[in-house]
């Protein structure tokens, strides 16, 4: 019988563990961190825009979390959902301006880890500038990933 146990808990060792191992492998870790850039020249009312920021490490070399300005402004994150297949944002206002996003990210994975053409568009969505809580601009936008010097 403590043979029988003792082959039992070999075979449970052999086939449990590594299927465990290989359902945490099945799911792979998604994790975004960086800046977003417009991919070409920024549409009719985002002149203004430079990233997306999703800096939810708060790691040094990236700026600010929320959504940058040329100018430097940071309009921050009121409202924030990070998924791979949804990507949505309300910004806090600033001097009666905010902006809201809708999208989704076209690949999955570490970014950070991930060798990334600048012009790859990786994000998609669209992005409106509020004034007053009014549309004032809406565009469709693909955007490139870049992770920081």
């Amino acid at each position: 019988m403590r043979k029988l146990l003792k082959t039992f808990a070999f075979a449970f060792f052999l086939f449990a563990i590594p299927s465990a191992d290989c359902a945490q492998k099945g799911r792979e870790r998604f994790d975004p961190n960086g800046s977003f850039w417009i991919i070409g020249p920024a549409p009719s009312g985002f002149s203004d825009f430079s990233a997306i920021n999703s800096n939810a490490r708060r790691a040094r070399p990236l700026p600010s979390p929320g959504l940058q300005l040329n100018n430097g402004w940071t309009f921050r994150f009121q409202q924030l959902t990070v998924k791979r297949e949804k990507f949505t944002f309300i910004t806090t206002q600033v001097l009666g301006v905010s902006y809201s996003f809708s999208g989704r990210f076209l690949k999955g994975g570490v970014f950070a880890e991930t060798v990334l053409e600048d012009q790859s568009p990786v994000l998609e969505g669209n992005l409106t500038k509020l004034v007053q809580g009014k549309k004032l601009a809406e565009a469709k936008l693909r955007f490139a990933y870049f992770g920081g010097t």
